[in-house]
């Protein structure tokens, strides 16, 4: 999709493309392949760049993607109303305009920074470097990415994550990882969200999407939850607990290390 709607270029880091920037012009001056190929690389680098300062601090980053309305802010709120006697937390919000989804995490006590895309259906490693500015990561312990709501764009830019999660709604249809087969092969963990719908919605078939799962050879573990009755939240709280362990001790040996 970014090669024809030109999401691409992102306020982020149009600064590349500018006169004098360092992709302003391309080998022969026209490919613009290779304008998008350098642009991918800028961002890579970034991104490494985004997971150091995560791994320097020992702050968990997770990166949450979903179609639109799958329920990635409603579970960032329960999320930070089950975790915050154990850890801190804050969010950086990606949406094309509002802060409407930042405004709903602050009511529940914890930082959130907006960013704001305008035509970018994702975000990028430079986008989420300038909100690290604006967070003290030495008082943090996870730090979660809600990118915009796009089965598509968001799983070809890494953010210095150092996990993905995906989210599928009860509502979208248990078909979803074979349609966006891209988005869900970079999951490390897919959350079947709403399941509390289940009763209701009763064509959505949780076998189905795991099935699906597994024709794309993901190992990722899936999760049945529902942020509004909690049921399932225990998993997932679970996998994040397991996850801020690994982190630690990764740290830990890194700092043991002789320089």
């Amino acid at each position: 999709m970014c090669d024809t709607c030109g999401c691409n270029v992102t306020h982020g880091n149009a600064h590349l493309l500018k006169p004098g920037g360092r992709l302003s012009k391309t080998a022969s001056g026209h490919e613009a392949v290779s304008v998008l190929h350098g642009l991918l690389d800028a961002n890579d680098h970034t991104a490494a760049h985004n997971r150091q300062h995560f791994e320097q601090h020992g702050v968990l980053a997770g990166n949450l993607m979903s179609s639109p309305g799958a329920g990635k802010t409603r579970l960032l709120e329960a999320s930070i109303d089950a975790l915050r006697d154990k850890y801190s937390l804050a969010v950086i919000e990606g949406d094309l305009e509002t802060e409407n989804d930042a405004n709903r995490i602050r009511e529940h006590g914890a930082t959130a920074i907006q960013i704001t895309t305008g035509s970018a259906c994702h975000l990028d490693a430079h986008m989420v470097h300038d909100a690290l500015h604006q967070l003290d990561l030495r008082e943090l312990d996870i730090v979660f990415i809600e990118n915009v709501g796009n089965l598509v764009c968001p799983a070809s830019f890494d953010l210095g994550q150092h996990r993905n999660i995906t989210l599928l709604s009860v509502p979208e249809g248990d078909d979803k990882p074979a349609k966006y087969p891209v988005m869900f092969r970079t999951a490390d963990l897919v959350l079947l969200s709403k399941s509390d719908l289940l009763p209701v919605l009763d064509d959505f078939k949780p076998e189905n999407a795991r099935r699906h799962l597994q024709a794309l050879a993901s190992s990722a573990p899936v999760f049945e939850l529902s942020a509004k009755t909690a049921a399932g939240m225990d998993d997932w709280l679970n996998w994040l607990h397991a996850e801020m362990a690994a982190l630690q001790q990764r740290t830990e040996t890194l700092a043991a290390e002789p320089a």
